[in-house]
């Protein structure tokens, strides 16, 4: 019987998880962080609530697993690439301001951040509200950028300085506070005081990234990277587990090798498709368990009887805010005070850290389980308020410009003529070739937008801003050069990158990447044979009045909406709609969902002004 007790329980928790994000899209409650939910769903089906879940063995060990898989994409989730600072973000500055080095501004932001918690945690002492300041320090510091990667996103502000600020002061807030924590249970654990074992921890760490590195591009690993190997995969859980149990061993907490392993795998550069496995593992299935037993295990009616624990929810609330603000008015030296207060009130967002802090320092006996449960609220709140209040102050102008960035790299008779026909309000193009090519083209610059370099190299490239471009289209004659700048591209973060390449193996191996390929000879074939199955293809391919063109929906204002409802009318005629590996033919009842594809056909003009709409929010 207790077995399936047992059984029933973990059926609750499933199933709650897999409601939350419809109940979620149902009710149009888009604004609330899914993570978010299911601890409230936890609440409602837990102690808080109905108390119909039993803890057992199944649900601790799942939500444990959830835990360090939570740690490991946040390891995952940091863009190291961010750190270098090379990109020409998009400058949105007071009048006669020049822009502020992102990376400085946000190092010295994070500096502040931390002495004014480290000072308001002393403060807490004082008051006698709390025992331990060096806990709360790590716990006001703490950012989460889970709720600051996609407010950012979906504000469009991620290549502007102002984003570019935002993200490193969470990255640089994300691998600190780690660290301390791991500092933290080494001076508070049952062998306290063994700080100098965490060296062997980072020193295994640092040895397997290195063999990684040597290993991951060989032909071996790469056969059996498909069909049901899957080597990589199995690679990044062998790293996991090998972290968390060193870990373990060490005396420190598993939370850290987990979130190490997700630190070398982010710096390993692994493909998109290893990364979306790992996303959909994680939070389709093992992290949503994590995040509903947190608000299952929560007792909230034990904290709102308390008069000291309802005291600390605001004084915490203002204490993260203050931590906040007070760093960021270096920024008034460049930017509104508008934009300032709405960058602090994102940045006070806190989540999976303070859930692990809180956890880890009540399970050593630091803080009581109802302190505990007090953090997890708090973090719970600021989710919740704080990127409503961001995308409310945050001024409209500051966002970048609505137009797509599209460099071509070698000049033709194919690229030259497609840059012009692609400039418009919606693209900016340019294309750039070496000063010999145009002297042996004898290709002129008057009717093309047209840069000429000394060379075609990876650092010329860089220098001149053509990696911080949307999309970069590498067409030279060198077949293998527009391979390698392709590869060079994306390790240095460019969004699209396209390469014309002949050869099936180097095909294989961009796709891999997640680089997009094209060959003249496969494209005259393809054209070719649709000319003799469907001559009217062609009309559709070279008419600009009919052509195809595809928009992603990304403004969540559409989220839901029926085609039939749908406000715009003119020329523009709704062809098929791709949602993930699905295609669906679209009629006056198919909903709109984010992240859907839309093939289009309909004047260029038109549907510019539709793409602006629906991929950048108007």
């Amino acid at each position: 019987m207790e077995e399936h007790g047992s059984l029933i329980s973990l059926v609750i928790v499933i199933v709650a998880a897999f409601l939350t994000p419809i109940i979620l899209h149902r009710l149009k409650l888009n604004f609330i962080p899914v993570v978010i939910a299911e601890i409230i769903v936890g609440l409602i089906i837990g102690q808080s609530g109905f108390n119909i879940v039993d803890q057992d063995v199944w649900l601790e060990t799942l939500s444990t697993l959830g835990f360090l898989f939570l740690m490991f994409l946040s390891g995952l989730e940091i863009d190291f690439s961010a750190f270098s600072n090379k990109k020409k973000e998009t400058s949105r500055m007071l009048p006669g301001k020049e822009e502020p080095n992102a990376f400085a501004a946000a190092l010295m932001i994070f500096t502040g951040i931390l002495v004014l918690s480290f000072g308001l945690s002393y403060l807490f002492v004082l008051l006698h509200l709390i025992e331990d300041a060096f806990l709360m320090t790590l716990i006001i510091s703490t950012i989460s950028l889970g709720v600051v990667v996609p407010t950012l996103k979906e504000a469009h502000l991620m290549k502007t300085v102002i984003g570019q600020i935002i993200l490193l002061v969470a990255v640089i807030a994300d691998l600190v506070t780690m660290i301390l924590l791991a500092v933290f249970v080494s001076v508070n654990g049952s062998d306290g005081g063994n700080m100098w074992l965490l060296l062997v921890l980072f020193a295994v760490g640092v040895l397997l990234y290195f063999i990684a590195k040597r290993f991951k591009n060989k032909p071996l690993f790469e056969a059996l990277s498909t069909s049901t190997v899957q080597i990589g995969t199995r690679a990044v859980f062998t790293l996991m587990i090998v972290l968390v149990a060193l870990s373990e061993y060490v005396g420190a907490e598993n939370i850290l090798g987990a979130f190490l392993a997700g630190v070398l795998v982010s710096l390993l550069a692994p493909n998109h498709e290893l990364v979306r496995q790992l996303d959909s593992f994680g939070y389709g299935f093992l992290i949503p368990i994590f995040f509903v037993m947190v608000g299952v295990e929560l007792d909230l009616w034990s904290l709102l009887s308390d008069k000291k624990m309802l005291l600390l929810i605001p004084l915490l609330m203002i204490a993260f805010f203050i931590s906040k603000i007070l760093p960021l008015l270096y920024l008034r030296k460049w930017y509104d005070m508008k934009t300032v207060m709405a960058s602090a009130f994102l940045l006070t967002s806190t989540l999976s850290l303070v859930i692990a802090a809180a956890k880890i320092a009540e399970r050593v006996g630091v803080i009581t389980s109802q302190m505990s449960g007090l953090l997890v609220l708090v973090a719970v709140l600021t989710c919740l308020i704080t990127p409503v209040v961001f995308k409310k102050l945050f001024p409209p102008y500051m966002k970048e410009e609505k137009r797509i960035n599209i460099v071509f790299v070698g000049a033709n008779q194919y690229t030259m003529p497609i840059s012009k026909e692609l400039k418009s309000a919606l693209y900016d193009t340019v294309v750039y070739r070496k000063k010999s090519d145009a002297e042996e083209n004898n290709l002129s610059n008057s009717l093309f937008d047209v840069e000429e370099l000394d060379d075609l190299t990876v650092d010329t490239l860089e220098n001149n801003g053509v990696f911080a471009a949307d999309i970069v289209v590498f067409a030279t004659g060198d077949l293998e050069q527009n391979a390698q700048l392709a590869m060079a591209a994306k390790s240095k973060g460019t969004e699209r990158v396209i390469a014309h390449v002949e050869k099936e193996e180097t095909e294989k191996k961009l796709i891999e990447e997640g680089i997009e390929t094209f060959s003249y000879f496969l494209s005259a074939k393809a054209l070719l044979r649709a000319l003799i199955e469907s001559p009217s293809i062609i009309s559709i391919l070279t008419n600009k009045e009919t052509s195809l063109y595809e928009v992603e929906l990304m403004n969540d204002n559409y989220e839901g909406l029926t085609l039939r409802n749908f406000p715009f009318t003119g020329d523009v005629i709704f062809v098929r709609i791709f949602r993930g590996n699905e295609s669906i033919v679209p009629h006056g009842d198919t909903e709109l969902r984010l992240h859907d594809r839309l093939i289009l056909t309909g004047s260029k003009e038109y549907v510019d002004e539709l793409k602006v709409e629906l991929e950048y929010g108007g």
